[in-house]
């Protein structure tokens, strides 16, 4: 004979399987005048879908990140200083050239305090992984926000063009923010890579969104207001924001004992010289996109149909961040990297076979997608191999590998779309992009270190 059921037995079959079910079995029985009475105050369940008041979904990648105490204080204020990094550049090529009339004179400005830049940023690093980054981000912050105000009243006053190269020189000492918010996460899930990922993603979605929006409102400042409007703007931003930031102390990683002797960033290396080929992407795809939007009548577009490149690696950076990528970083960045190099050959496409910007902004935009991934499995390694106690001087050293792509990659497009064209123009990013994947191989094939796990 079968076994009989009984539902209440939690080892038997029919046992109902959610709470709900369960809580349906215990009736509260009444008798009125003449009838029994059982009530049943549980939830609904038709055993198509768990009650309302049965477990909860568990919450988002990015919703778990920041339920940590202090993350959400310490990106606001990271976020709100590093929004001026997109601003600084567009509001002094305005200012110095509507003042002096000389583009040129504003180009050369810039670049001066961008190969600044480059030159300082690891030393303000090495000073914040050795006394720790409250200590030495706001003295640096207040000295880049005076050299700031300083090419804002040379430039209104009719200072000499000297001054003007000295003032915006004096921004170099800027600290790396958003290598000291990567640095916190670093510190705060040391022990949780998944996590880890997703913050990295996190961070460079942001960078993203904010070379997207700086130039936005630099424009809408400059254009609206008055000629030094984005300048001042900038300075206060970033003053505020990287005081913020610094008052955070519970997140701060602390400072190494033995970082002033600790084995130099530059066994990094072959990854910086793949930063450099990833920079070349980016102010060649800079450049050539202003021409060809010229070449085309539509110079004032440029604008827009870049963001759309920011716009689709900011997006593909928040769901590569909301994503468990298998295998180890060091797998994962060749394939990221042989996506950049196929998807960097779309706007090229777009731009030989339509001949219309119209046409480039869609590919931009898919083009856009591979570049967060790759920056994000890249800094991963780099936070992977940098020396205990120099994290900071690493990601920054990472910088200047980016800007000194960027002045080749401008370059190389700037003499391209003069010497070709404007559409042939876009061989050069994909160019750079297919370099930075061989970089990578050859490095990967050399090294016998490079083929371990991390």
């Amino acid at each position: 004979m079968p076994r009989p059921t009984d539902p209440t037995d939690p080892t038997d079959p029919t046992y109902p399987t959610y709470p709900a079910e369960r809580a349906s079995q215990q009736l509260l029985h009444t008798v009125t005048a003449d009838s029994l009475v059982a009530v049943d105050f549980s939830p609904r369940f038709d055993g198509r879908s768990r009650p309302r008041s049965g477990p909860r979904r568990p919450p988002g990648p990015y919703r778990r990140l920041f339920a940590l105490p202090g993350t959400r204080a310490f990106t606001a204020g990271n976020l709100l200083a590093r929004l001026p990094m997109g601003m600084f550049s567009v509001s002094a090529v305005v200012m110095i050239a509507g003042s002096r009339g000389s583009y040129a004179l504003a180009g050369a400005v810039t670049a001066t305090g961008l190969a600044a830049t480059g030159l300082a940023g690891p030393w303000i690093a090495r000073l914040v992984d050795r006394y720790g980054q409250a200590r030495v981000a706001v003295p640096a912050t207040v000295s880049a926000v005076l050299g700031s105000l300083a090419l804002l009243l040379c430039v209104r006053y009719g200072a000499p063009d000297w001054t003007l190269f000295a003032a915006y020189a004096a921004t170099a000492t800027t600290p790396n923010l958003g290598g000291m918010s990567r640095a916190r996460w670093a510190h705060l899930l040391r022990e949780d890579p998944g996590a880890l990922h997703t913050a990295n993603s996190f961070e460079q979605s942001a960078d993203e969104l904010c070379f997207m929006l700086g130039p936005v409102l630099a424009s809408f400042l400059t254009g609206t207001f008055f000629p030094e409007a984005g300048t001042l703007v900038g300075a206060v931003l970033l003053l505020t924001g990287a005081l913020l930031f610094a008052a955070q102390r519970a997140t701060e990683p602390p400072r190494r004992a033995g970082s002033a002797t600790a084995r130099t960033p530059l066994r990094i290396g072959p990854l910086l010289v793949c930063f450099v080929a990833t920079g070349a992407v980016f102010g060649s795809m800079e450049v050539v996109t202003i021409a060809f939007a010229d070449a085309h009548g539509h110079r004032s577009a440029a604008g827009a149909v870049l963001a759309l490149q920011a716009a689709g690696s900011c997006a593909a950076g928040l769901l590569y961040g909301a994503l468990r990528p298998a295998g180890p970083a060091e797998r994962r960045l060749p394939v990221c990297l042989s996506a950049m190099a196929a998807l960097m050959s779309l706007p090229l496409l777009a731009a030989r076979t339509f001949d219309s910007l119209w046409a480039l902004a869609p590919a931009l935009l898919v083009a856009g997608m591979a570049t967060a991934p790759t920056m994000v499995t890249a800094m991963t390694l780099v936070q992977d191999r940098a020396p205990e106690g120099r994290l900071n001087e690493g990601m920054s050293l990472v910088v200047t590998a980016l800007l000194t792509g960027i002045a080749c990659g401008s370059a190389l497009g700037g003499w391209a779309a003069d010497h070709v064209s404007p559409a042939a123009a876009f061989a050069t990013p994909a160019t750079a992009a297919v370099a930075a994947l061989a970089v990578q191989a050859v490095s990967r094939i050399a090294s016998p270190n490079s083929r371990r796990t991390h």
